[in-house]
């Protein structure tokens, strides 16, 4: 229905109490006595446009939910509800532009420029993976973030993989094999840092670790290196989504130091007997397939293989460990005692375990440097937007000089992490020789991870400054910077925390160095 705005004018008592945002109308007498602010809060704004107001204290998602609940109409006035598009406006579109434009909040192809690395299959796979995005995770971010059952719905994985978009996330080529929809015909990384970065702007990590990451880092060891009977029984039920996967590596005294993994396998006839514990292992509790790490020879890196164990294995056991973030991604303690596991589950040759893993961590730190430079990007857009609508000692957030410096260094350090991670990702695109370009990129994505997480750092601590108390509460409009806040170790620490990769990275140099100069001898 129609409305005048004389007409909604009317409607301003707590019998009957209608306010206007964007142009829709919506009936929130229902909701008088449950708003967190109170009813004269409300009331105050009843019968009137409270656009301004409203979006100084909440953020898009509260709308979108709203909408079912309260909307009763739109105004009846020349120009379209916000957020309508016309014909006329359908009509002349700028081909180069794509999404809100609020400078910054995407990458800048998405803006009018230039770029090299993206064709028309990457532009058409953009709009098919935001689609799902803005109609399936970001109205449903806030609940599932705050779920005390710290798990996302199952049927979710399989709306990801029925959409065409959860095989893209194991890399490239896409494995159609084994996965039950075609992506595109010439599926590449860049298709892949498309689909993590568009997910990523629903602004939870938590969400993004609990939908993809296990399958992400769990799968393609089995992939790239195991058997066809291994492949059949778990690529296929993963990437349908039907069956969840994760990657087992940490352990309570080892972290980044993987060479020094104390968990065993010892072989017995046609089994292995696996005891041990892994930490901090994402999507484990509610996994139904697990890559673990064990060592089945010596010390060092030598002794290490990898094995496939499975839910229900009489000896392994789960336990759900409470996280300063990530809540959805189900973090989890696992213990494994005596666990009988089929040598035919052996994932490769044994003894090669270390090499696969440190395969594996390329594209694993890879997608991580995709998510937590989106995450940063939602923290200066979300800042950026606040500025413009806050009002403080007479004017603008935006107008304050130094509230512009810091939106400044914010754009400066995701658009050139952007550009560093589109080169890296052309690297893995066009490599020629896979094992040789895995050897090549493992120092520049170590390098490249430890600047995204401390831009992502940077990025959260000033968006928090930016909204003051608004992002310390779970809520409203600075909800997503609070959760992303609470994130951060969650990035700067797994796959390698800042210091290990940093090192890694000068390690790498420096070998590469000593041996040119030898040469030049």
């Amino acid at each position: 229905m129609q409305f005048s705005l004389q007409e909604v004018a009317s409607h301003n008592s707590a019998e009957d109490c209608w306010l206007v945002i964007d142009d829709h109308v919506y009936d929130v007498t229902r909701m008088l006595h449950s708003h967190p602010g109170g009813q004269k809060v409300l009331l105050k704004e009843g019968g009137k446009d409270a656009s301004e107001k409203f979006k100084q204290f909440h953020g898009k998602e509260i709308l979108r939910k709203a909408a079912s609940i309260y909307e009763i109409g739109t105004i009846k006035n020349d120009k379209p509800p916000v957020g309508v598009v016309t014909a006329s406006a359908q009509s002349k579109p700028n081909a180069n532009e794509f999404g809100e434009m609020l400078p910054y909040s995407d990458p800048n192809w998405y803006q009018g420029f230039s770029s090299p690395y993206y064709k028309k299959s990457h532009v058409d796979w953009r709009k098919r993976v935001r689609d799902f995005v803005e109609e399936e995770i970001i109205p449903n971010c806030s609940e599932w973030d705050n779920s005390k059952e710290y798990k996302l719905p199952k049927e979710l994985y399989v709306k990801f993989a029925k959409a065409g978009l959860l095989p893209g996330v194991v890399g490239a080529p896409w494995p159609k094999e084994y996965a039950s929809t075609d992506g595109p015909s010439d599926f590449d990384a860049f298709h892949e840092l498309i689909l993590i970065d568009e997910l990523g702007r629903c602004g939870s990590g938590g969400v993004l670790w609990g939908l993809f990451e296990g399958i992400q880092i769990g799968l393609p060891p089995i992939i790239n290196f195991g058997t066809k009977y291994l492949k059949d029984r778990v690529v296929g039920p993963c990437l349908s989504g039907q069956k969840l996967i994760c990657l087992c590596i940490s352990e309570p005294w080892a972290g980044s130091d993987v060479a020094n993994l104390r968990t065993t396998a010892r072989k017995e006839g046609d089994f292995y007997i696996v005891n041990g514990a892994k930490k901090w292992i994402t999507n484990g509790i509610f996994s139904d397939f697990f890559t673990v790490a064990v060592r089945t020879g010596g010390k060092g890196m030598g002794g290490l293989s990898l094995l496939l164990l499975e839910k229900g294995m009489p000896g392994l056991s789960c336990r759900h460990m409470k996280c300063s973030g990530v809540w959805p991604s189900g973090t989890t303690y696992v213990t494994l005692e005596d666990v009988k596991v089929p040598a035919s589950n052996l994932i490769g040759k044994e003894g090669e375990g270390f090499k696969m893993i440190m395969r594996n961590f390329n594209h694993e730190r890879w997608g991580f440097v995709v998510q937590a430079n989106r995450l940063a990007r939602v923290c200066l857009e979300d800042a950026f937007n606040h500025a413009l609508k806050r009002d403080t000692f007479g004017k603008k957030l935006a107008d304050h000089q130094v509230i512009r410096w810091k939106l400044a260094e914010m754009a400066r350090q995701i658009d050139a992490t952007h550009a560093w991670l589109e080169q890296v990702t052309y690297q893995m695109a066009n490599a020629k020789d896979k094992k040789q370009s895995d050897k090549i990129l493992a120092g520049p994505i170590a390098l490249l991870k430890a600047h995204s997480t401390k831009t992502l750092e940077y990025c959260a601590r000033e968006a928090a400054q930016i909204f003051g108390g608004a992002s310390y509460v779970r809520s409203g409009v600075g909800e997503r910077v609070e959760r992303i806040y609470r994130e951060v170790r969650a990035y700067a620490i797994p796959g390698g925390s800042e210091e290990i990769m940093l090192d890694f990275a000068a390690r790498q140099a420096i070998k590469k160095a000593r041996k040119q100069m030898r040469s030049s001898l």
